[in-house]
Formats: structure tokens, sequence, C-alpha cells
């Protein structure tokens, strides 16, 4: 992916994703563009978030506090929400980055959206598809880091039992393949070719966080599609073509 221009807000939802995915989570904000904002929320009087302690200065981040007002509720939630607003009133960024497998967000998504900024999410497969969906663009964390320690086994174990066990909203292969036949159908060239530009740009559109790494490949589209007996591809100087065997 080029690095884009976009100024970011970047707004993690410390009480539910986990330290271990911050230099994932810059490192794939910073291919949008540059990152106004880096703030992250949570009631940092409780023990649980000491490890995301560890990781303010180290990232530039600023915490900021939210007390659990109602038991059971993730308090992270409501300053996240606000301080979104507030950002968003102020004109200085026209993206943002919004990290949390929390369903709760999906509102927020859309509302920033409405106003015409770029939205992209990043959370674990456990994330509802409502969130997914919202954005433009979702990146599956526990995918990503699976996919930067291919040889960990402890990386192996956990999917392996996040795959049997959990609920996940990672879009089956069989249909991806199935929509891609259908858009590439429907955009069709007089030679019988379609521009894989503007497929890639439809297929991200109807589905937000597709990547080969979500099964297991960590290449470019394009390769993972040419690698199945189902499509055709062409390359002609910078421009590559697809179409359906």
């Amino acid at each position: 992916m080029e690095i884009k221009d976009k100024s970011i807000a970047l707004l993690i939802d410390a009480e539910n994703i986990t330290p271990n995915y911050i230099e994932i989570i810059i490192d794939e904000a910073n291919k949008y563009g540059k990152i106004n904002y880096r703030r992250v929320y949570g009631d940092w009087t409780t023990p649980q978030l000491n490890p995301w302690k560890q990781k303010m200065n180290e990232f530039g981040l600023t915490p900021v506090q939210q007390y659990a007002y109602i038991s059971g509720k993730n308090s992270s939630d409501f300053s996240l929400i606000i301080d979104a607003m507030d950002i968003l009133y102020s004109g200085k960024v026209n993206s943002f980055c919004i990290v949390s497998s929390d369903s709760d967000f999906t509102k927020l998504v859309t509302r920033l959206r409405e106003d015409n900024m770029f939205v992209f999410g990043m959370g674990e497969s456990k994330t509802p598809i409502s969130l997914v969906n919202s954005c433009e663009s979702f990146s599956y964390l526990d995918k990503m880091l699976a996919a930067s320690n291919p040889d960990s086994k402890t990386t192996k174990r956990k999917n392996s039992k996040t795959t049997e066990t959990t609920t996940t909203s990672i879009t089956p292969l069989r249909k991806v393949k199935q929509e891609l036949k259908n858009i590439i159908n429907s955009n069709l060239e007089d030679d019988g070719w379609a521009y894989w530009s503007l497929i890639a740009q439809l297929l991200q559109k109807k589905f937000p966080g597709f990547h080969p790494r979500n099964y297991g490949k960590n290449i470019r589209p394009i390769d993972f599609f040419e690698k199945m007996h189902d499509f055709d591809v062409k390359k002609q100087n910078t421009v590559i073509y697809i179409r359906n065997k």
C-alpha cells in the first residue's frame, strides 16, 4: 500500500485491545499518512492496564482517564466518543483510526463518515461485522501479528484455538471469491478483461476487512487470486487486468 497524505486521529480502546499490538497499530496507521493524535483510553487506576503504561513513552501515546462509573461497562467508550467528536469539529484531521473490537463504536464510525471523514479500523477477528463494515478499511490485528511471526508456536496455538472456539467476522473465502467473480463480470471491458485497480476498490468496499493474511497468505491480493484456478491475470506495463476463467 502506498503512503498516503492523510492527517489522522488515532484513538485506541485500551480496555479492549492488548498493548502487544501497538507496533503493528502504529505501522499500519503510518501507511495512511501522518498521525496527529495518539490517544489511548481507559481507567488507568486499574492494574489491568499496567502493561499499556510501559508503551506510553515508547510510542508517544497520550493516556486519557475515564473512570468506570457503570459496573461491567467498558469505561473508555464514553471518553473516546466525546474526544472523537471534539477532534472532528476542530477541523485538524481528515481521517480517524478507531482501534477496538467493540461494536459500540459502530455508530461513531458512521457519524464520522457522515462528515466526510475517512475512517479505518483495527481490532481482532472477534470484532462484530457491524463495526468492520462501517469502516472503509479494517485490519485484523491478530492476523497481522500471526503474519509477522509465522513460525511462532504460541501464535499458531492461539490462532488455532481462536478459530475453533471464537466467532469471527472474517468473511469465508468462498464468499469473497463468488463476489469477486460477480464484480469482474459487471466491470468487463470490450476485450473481456477488467481493470484490477477498479476491481480491487470495489472488493474493498464490499469487504472492508479483506486481506489474504486472514486466510494464512501474507501476499498482495492480486497474487493471492492469481494463484487460484478461478481467475486469469495479465500485466501490461504497470496495468493489471483480471477475468474469470
